[in-house]
C-alpha cells in the first residue's frame, strides 16, 4: 500500500467527520441511514473532544488557582474570600464538565447498544427512545445536581431529531 494512499483516505475521513459533525448540517432527504448514524456519530465524538477539552482547562485554571497562592496570612479577609469564591467556581465548573463528558460517553455507549440491538431505519427511533427514557428517569429523580447532565443527553436528542429525520423546511 502506498503511504500516500494511506494519507489521503485519512485526510479525507478527517474531512468528512468535520462536515458532518457540524451543528449546521443538512442531510438530503435521501440520505441513507448509515450516513445519518456516522453523522450523528461524528458529532458525539466532537462534543466529546470539546468538553475534554473544557474539562482540561478547567483543572489547568484550578491548578493555577491552587498553587499560586500566596501565603494567607499576607492576604486580607476580602481578596482571601474573592480567591476562595474563584477557586469554588473553577471547582464547580470542572463538575460539571465532568457530567456532561459523562453524558456524551453515556450516550455513545447507548447508541452502539442500539446499533447492535437494532436493524435499518429503526436504529435512530430506538436510540431515540432509550435516550429519551434516560431524560425521563433524571427528571423523575429529581436530581438538580444532575442539570449539565440533563443538558447535554437533551443536545444528543435535538441532533438526533435534526439528522434523523428529513428536513421540514424545503
Amino acid at each position: 500500500m502506498d503511504i500516500d494512499d494511506e494519507t489521503s483516505n485519512s485526510f479525507d475521513e478527517i474531512g468528512s467527520d468535520e462536515l458532518l459533525s457540524d451543528d449546521n448540517l443538512r442531510l438530503p432527504e435521501s440520505a441513507n441511514i448509515l450516513v445519518r448514524i456516522h453523522a450523528l456519530r461524528a458529532w458525539l465524538a466532537r462534543r466529546r473532544e470539546e468538553t475534554t477539552l473544557e474539562l482540561g482547562e478547567a483543572a489547568l485554571a484550578l491548578q493555577a488557582g491552587t498553587s499560586q497562592e500566596p501565603p494567607r496570612t499576607r492576604l486580607r479577609r476580602r481578596e482571601r474570600q474573592n480567591q476562595e469564591e474563584q477557586l469554588a467556581r473553577i471547582q464547580q465548573s470542572l463538575a460539571e464538565t465532568r457530567q456532561r463528558l459523562s453524558a456524551y460517553e453515556e450516550a455513545q455507549s447507548l447508541l452502539e447498544d442500539s446499533i447492535t440491538h437494532t436493524s435499518g431505519e429503526r436504529v435512530l427511533v430506538e436510540y431515540y427512545l432509550a435516550l429519551e427514557d434516560l431524560v425521563q428517569g433524571i427528571i423523575q429523580a429529581m436530581q438538580p445536581a444532575q442539570a449539565p447532565r440533563l443538558s447535554a443527553l437533551a443536545d444528543v436528542q435535538r441532533r438526533v431529531e435534526h439528522v434523523g429525520s428529513p428536513s421540514e423546511e424545503d
